[in-house]
């Protein structure tokens, strides 16, 4: 056996179906990995293709395309072993496989043996699991190719691989568990492993400790960046051995190509860990905007779209909008430079580019967030200097592209078509919702206008609580191209504006974060607050998270609650928040696209399916 082996894992930024752009990155990260003297490079779960290529990995077509495909990355590969994954169709199944190349000759495919089937994760819709010990022979263009549970040879190192839900399983289901027995010296995982906020940790236990009980050194890697729209992934790259950590990347990163690589020791391993060394406390406030931000480039640039458009209306909301993109800005000109930056979005003009080269770094942030964020304030007579100033502080602060205007003509123009048609007034007494709304909606049409007019992603506003219960208005402030903010709680939301404020330096936060949330669509004399209209968010937030993440009935929620309100009014709020739920899946469904950030979300097309029209948990809420 070779003394060690120099291994490395590729972060890869991959987008379904952009063959130009994901062949891109292989290509450079195995020159990379050539020029530091790698010996087995591994890149990420279906990299050719890209993971969320959906139902298009039904096609007859895709497999065959990326099969092409790799033909082509196998000539790139000379004096290395390069782990590459893609759908493979055989027997008129689908297989999601990992293709192990030499030296420019394919050795084998490794198939996925346990396909992930909850949350986020449809894969049995378009893959079939393999078996798991077995190991077939096919041919392909007269070439005849070995595909299934194989172990791998390289100068005496046996390797072999766990394809990302392999390694979720339990220690004596996984493939790992039949690799120690095999005599495996090297496991290696190429994933797509979604980011959830706080998960990194459970994958770096997971991966220290199979090392450790598996008595192997550990590959793995994810993928990088926003690939299809909702997924977010963190790129993360870990190696290690015998329940010690070798190395660890920076995650979250705006490349489109990361490879971080050690040199490991197969002949003398690292003695085995007495426990394994904790990662630290995450902090899921700043794992929060990395993703955030990292999520948005993304969408930007591979919706080629040339900016954000945002209703401003100086609330917790917009407000964390704005930040969103002001700090995108920040990070990817810090971490890749302005020349990169403007290259990978082909938004601006060489003489632009040219110019903001001579500023100063903070300058360029601000004077590129001036092009990539037109903000409105759009007041109606129940605006309130308050949120006026937020927004117009907030927007000069970070350098925003600002407008305002009234609302209120439009607003008297719908309502006096309507009252003349049904011949009466519309008043506060008896039409409460209907004059809160028309004033949500009015504001959506020009907002619209200005971002067809600089064919920007108009951002809707709307976070998880209000989508939980409906608080939001259809076609008003759900208005967008992209919700940002719907996959996070207001309670958690507020908190970050406060901390960006403080750690980060925004100071135009100061006039949000001094200002109780409202709609400010009731008359001022009403002191309309959100929580009046609803209930205090963390209680919101609590009945939401353990109706659908525990998965609770209402009765055991209200038993799990008791004691933090009085029973009456904690019925209330349950009680409140069901009825509220169910007569809103409508709404849900007909969100703009949202990020997956937390553990659990509500989106319909990414987490928690609920029927539209349903019996209302009517039975449920008898108690």
């Amino acid at each position: 056996m070779k003394t060690s082996l120099k291994i490395a894992g590729a972060a890869l930024n991959q987008t379904p179906l952009d063959w130009k752009n994901n062949l891109t990155n292989i290509k450079n990260a195995i020159t990379e990995a050539q020029a530091q003297g790698v010996e087995i490079l591994c890149l990420p779960e279906l990299a050719i293709t890209g993971y969320g290529c959906e139902d298009m990995f039904l096609s007859s077509w895709l497999p065959e395309a990326a099969f092409e495909k790799l033909l082509e990355v196998k000539e790139w590969c000379t004096n290395i072993i390069v782990c590459v994954g893609l759908p493979l169709r055989l027997y008129n199944h689908i297989y999601n496989t990992t293709c192990v190349i030499k030296n420019q000759k394919i050795i084998g495919f490794t198939a996925k043996q346990f396909l992930a089937n909850d949350g986020v994760h449809y894969e049995p819709r378009w893959f079939t699991s393999w078996p798991a010990n077995e190991i077939h022979t096919f041919e392909e263009n007269g070439n005849r190719y070995e595909v299934g549970d194989i172990i791998y040879e390289e100068q005496g190192v046996r390797f072999a691989f766990e394809i990302c839900e392999d390694a979720w399983r339990s220690d004596n289901d996984r493939p790992a568990a039949r690799h120690l027995t095999k005599g495996v010296h090297l496991i290696i995982n190429p994933s797509a492993s979604h980011f959830a906020m706080s998960k990194t940790d459970v994958r770096y236990k997971l991966v220290l400790n199979a090392s450790k009980k598996f008595h192997c050194a550990y590959l793995y890697v994810n993928l990088l960046g926003n690939e299809a729209g909702r997924m977010i992934y963190d790129g993360e790259i870990l190696i290690a051995q015998n329940g010690n950590l070798i190395t660890r990347n920076v995650l979250l990163s705006f490349k489109s190509v990361d490879v971080e690589a050690a040199e490991v020791n197969f002949a003398q391993p690292l003695s085995p860990a007495e426990t394994i060394p904790e990662l630290g406390p995450i902090d899921e406030i700043k794992e929060f905007i990395a993703a955030l931000t990292l999520a948005l480039f993304d969408y930007m640039r591979k919706s080629r779209s040339k900016g954000f458009v945002l209703s401003l209306s100086g609330g917790a909301d917009s407000c964390a909008c704005a930040i969103a993109v002001a700090e995108m800005i920040r990070r990817a000109v810090c971490e890749i430079g302005v020349d990169e930056f403007a290259k990978k979005l082909n938004v601006f003009s060489p003489e632009e580019i040219t110019r903001y080269k001579t500023l100063a770094e903070a300058d360029q942030v601000k004077v590129v967030t001036g092009r990539l964020l037109i903000t409105a304030y759009q007041a109606s007579r129940n605006s309130s200097d308050d949120t006026f100033n937020s927004a117009k502080g907030l927007a000069e602060s970070i350098g925003a592209t600002f407008y305002h205007w009234f609302i209120d003509d439009e607003v008297a123009g719908y309502t006096e078509k309507v009252e003349k048609s049904i011949g009466r007034k519309l008043t506060w007494e008896t039409d409460d919702i209907t004059l809160q709304n028309i004033q949500a909606r009015v504001r959506a049409p020009v907002i619209w206008m200005l971002a067809n007019l600089n064919n920007s992603l108009l951002m809707a506003t709307s976070n998880r609580s209000e989508a939980s219960v409906g608080y939001a208005t259809m076609d008003g402030d759900t208005a967008g191209s992209i919700s940002p903010l719907a996959g996070i709680d207001k309670d958690f939301l507020r908190q970050w504006l406060v901390w960006a404020e403080r750690e980060l330096g925004y100071a135009g936060l100061r006039f949000v974060n001094n200002l109780q949330p409202t709609a400010e669509l009731r008359p001022a004399e009403q002191t309309q607050t959100d929580e009046k209209d609803l209930m205090p968010y963390k209680i919101l937030n609590q009945i939401e998270r353990l109706g659908f993440y525990e998965r609770l009935s209402p009765k055991q929620i209200f038993e799990k609650m008791r004691g933090i309100e009085p029973d009456e009014l904690l019925k209330m709020h349950i009680k409140r928040f069901f009825t509220l739920w169910s007569r809103n899946q409508w709404k849900r469904e007909r969100y703009a696209p949202s990020f997956h950030l937390d553990d659990y979300n509500l989106d319909p097309r990414s987490w928690l399916r609920f029927p539209i029209l349903s019996g209302g948990y009517q039975e449920e809420l008898d108690f």
